[in-house]
């Protein structure tokens, strides 16, 4: 697992941010039986990056806490085997990996989140990473099935790496 990771803004946290992003990240592709190594890019950036982000993706003008943007077409959530199919768009010719996508985080919201909701930075940090993992992996939140099962498989995550709200 390979995680390149930016940080564009002077925000510093009292966690490795990428650390904690590539043990949730493996976390994630172990929970969803990825059968391949894979390289996932981060951007951290403040609420006024993201937020131009999102008008320019989204058309939304406002800043939210994370993006994902996937490298893969999936059938069904989790099912890594187009890859192959396509593996010249697919996977980083020099290291062989499967190339996930791409994420942008605001630290502003992570800050901001993580004191709303009661809990640690790290605890709102790696809980960003997961859910963009999972859109990553091609799963989606716009149903309320697909929230649940978003949400469940976030909190086992966490929970198997001891990232919890205490």
């Amino acid at each position: 697992m390979t995680c390149y990771l930016e940080n564009e803004t002077d925000t510093a946290f009292s966690f490795s941010e990428e650390e904690t992003a590539k043990k949730v990240m493996e976390a994630v592709l172990d929970s969803e039986q990825c059968p391949y190594e894979a390289a996932v890019n981060v951007l951290l950036t403040d609420n006024e990056g993201i937020r131009q982000y999102n008008r320019q993706y989204r058309g939304i003008d406002r800043p939210t806490d994370v993006l994902s943007f996937p490298n893969l077409d999936y059938r069904t959530p989790a099912d890594f085997g187009p890859a192959e199919a396509a593996e010249a768009d697919c996977f980083d010719p020099d290291s062989g990996e499967l190339v996930l996508g791409d994420i942008i985080l605001s630290v502003d919201k992570v800050k901001e989140q993580a004191e709303n909701y009661g809990h640690s930075e790290r605890r709102e940090f790696a809980f960003l990473v997961a859910h963009s993992m999972l859109h990553l992996c091609g799963y989606d939140h716009m149903e309320e099935t697909e929230a649940a099962v978003m949400e469940e498989k976030q909190e086992r995550v966490l929970k198997t790496l001891g990232i919890t709200r205490n």
